[in-house]
């Protein structure tokens, strides 16, 4: 796997991952940015929710449950001094399905956080991680 950030200007770069999909980063106005897109923190969290959400919407589907849509909130909190790392992070998912189980949509998160998303994994060597889920029919 391969990613690149090229400068463009002040404290905006271009991120290009190896399979060619580019992407906007930049610091808020406060860390000297323009707050032209996400910063690398943010992506790190868009990372982790796309990551989970790949993974329970893959095991909810291969276990034939009816799983019609997925929302990943994340909320994080950052240490306040160098290197300023996460130190608690929050996932709500808002699984949207037909007759989805509860017991399904857990065992689908607890596989996601605890074996296969390699992303919240990596961050919860830092990060104390809690999720809770809601389901809604339809």
């Amino acid at each position: 796997m391969e990613a690149k950030a090229v400068w463009v200007a002040g404290r905006q770069f271009v991120g290009e991952s190896g399979s060619g999909h580019a992407m906007v980063m930049d610091a808020s106005a406060k860390g000297g940015g323009r707050n032209t897109g996400a910063s690398p923190m943010e992506m790190l969290l868009l990372g982790m929710a796309g990551c989970t959400g790949i993974d329970v919407v893959s095991i909810l589907e291969k276990g034939r449950h009816a799983v019609t849509g997925l929302e990943v909130a994340v909320r994080a909190e950052r240490t306040q001094w160098p290197p300023m790392v996460f130190t608690q992070i929050e996932i709500e998912y808002l699984v949207r399905g037909q007759n989805l189980p509860e017991k399904a949509v857990q065992r689908a998160i607890e596989l996601s956080e605890s074996k296969y998303c390699s992303a919240s994994i990596m961050l919860g060597k830092t990060a104390k991680i809690s999720s809770s889920y809601t389901i809604v029919e339809g």
